[in-house]
C-alpha cells in the first residue's frame, strides 16, 4: 500500500497570487506516476472564545459583504495582514502559535474592546486538503474591558454576551455562518 501514498516531487509552484489567497501546485509521486495536486492557500486566522466571569460567551454580530447579511461570529481576524508576510514567516520556520496568540490579543482589543490578560489555545481547525486556511481558537477568561472598539474602515460589529444555552441555540439556528466555528464552539460548550 505504501506505493499509493503521495510524496512531494520538487518544489511547489505558485500559479496565481492575490493579497490574501494564492493557488499552489505541487507535483506528487504516487507509485510510478507523477500527479499534480492543487490547493488554495490563505494565511491563518484566529478566533476567540471569550467567557465572562458570570459564564457567558461573547459573540459578535457583523455585517459580512461576502454574505450580504449579518453573521454571528466569534471575534477574530487574520494572523498576517498580507499573504506575503505569511510566506516570509513560513520561510524562517518560527512558531506560528505564538504569532497567532499575538494576533488574537490584537483582535480582541480592536473588534470587541477588551484587553486580554491571558489566553489558552483550545483548538486548531484545518480547512482541508485542497484549501489551506488554518484557524487558531483561543479561550479567554481573564480580561478587562477597554474603552472602545477600534474597528477598521467598513467594519460594522455589534457585541453581545450570551448564556451557553442561548449561544448553543444561535449556533444550531444557522445564524453563525462559519461552520468550523460552530463545531469548535459547540465542542467547547459541551465539554465545559
Amino acid at each position: 500500500m505504501k506505493t499509493n501514498i503521495p510524496t512531494p516531487k520538487g518544489e511547489e509552484k505558485i500559479v496565481s497570487r492575490g493579497n490574501i489567497l494564492e493557488l499552489v501546485q505541487q507535483d506528487m509521486q504516487i507509485g510510478s506516476k507523477v500527479v499534480t495536486f492543487e490547493k488554495a492557500r490563505r494565511a491563518p486566522g484566529v478566533r476567540l472564545i471569550i467567557i465572562s466571569p458570570d459564564n457567558k460567551i461573547l459573540l459578535s454580530k457583523e455585517w459580512r459583504i461576502e454574505l450580504k447579511d449579518w453573521d454571528f461570529r466569534l471575534p477574530g481576524g487574520k494572523v498576517f495582514d498580507k499573504l506575503t508576510d505569511y510566506n516570509n514567516f513560513l520561510s524562517i520556520k518560527r512558531d506560528i502559535l505564538k504569532q497567532a496568540e499575538e494576533a488574537a490579543i490584537k483582535e480582541a482589543s480592536e473588534e470587541v474592546g477588551i484587553v486580554v490578560k491571558s489566553l489558552k489555545h483550545f483548538h486548531t481547525s484545518r480547512c482541508g486538503a485542497t484549501v489551506e486556511w488554518d484557524l487558531y481558537y483561543f479561550v479567554v477568561k481573564d480580561f478587562s474591558k477597554n474603552e472602545i472598539q477600534k474597528l477598521e474602515h467598513g467594519e460594522n460589529i455589534e457585541v453581545g454576551w450570551y448564556t451557553f444555552k442561548d449561544a448553543k441555540e444561535i449556533l444550531l439556528s444557522g445564524k453563525v455562518k462559519e461552520d468550523r466555528s460552530v463545531g469548535v464552539l459547540l465542542r467547547f460548550i459541551l465539554t465545559s
